[in-house]
């Protein structure tokens, strides 16, 4: 995976200044997982919200701004460019954190187990 060296400080700044939904996952979560994942890793020119390198998976937490047409290009340029590099991208939008937040947590384990096959 290319790391852009430029945006180290910034991703730096995003693991300290998480979103509430990014909180909830990560202390609620993925921070215990028995499969690694780490936070705010840089690959190319992007920065993803949370990284498995063990199954190249990508955990990105979507808020409303995704849902509209330029947010949705911008993903699918994105989601392009991870697949590109053998990364499977799994969008979440923020509210599906508060609404089924167990639901969300089976999801990611199910997907965990079928990329470690």
């Amino acid at each position: 995976m290319e790391h852009n060296k430029k945006l180290t400080p910034y991703a730096q700044e995003l693991r300290k200044h998480m979103t509430k939904e990014e909180r909830r996952l990560w202390y609620g979560f993925l921070r215990s997982y028995p499969v690694q994942f780490k936070r705010q890793v840089t690959c190319g020119n992007y920065i993803l919200d949370f990284y498995c390198p063990a199954v190249q998976l990508a955990i990105e937490l979507d808020g409303c701004q995704h849902a509209e047409p330029e947010g949705l290009k911008k993903d699918r340029i994105r989601t392009e460019y991870l697949n590109s590099c053998g990364i499977y991208v799994l969008r979440i939008p923020n509210r599906r954190i508060w609404v089924n937040f167990p639901g969300v947590c089976e999801g990611i384990h199910d997907l965990v187990q079928k990329r470690s096959v």
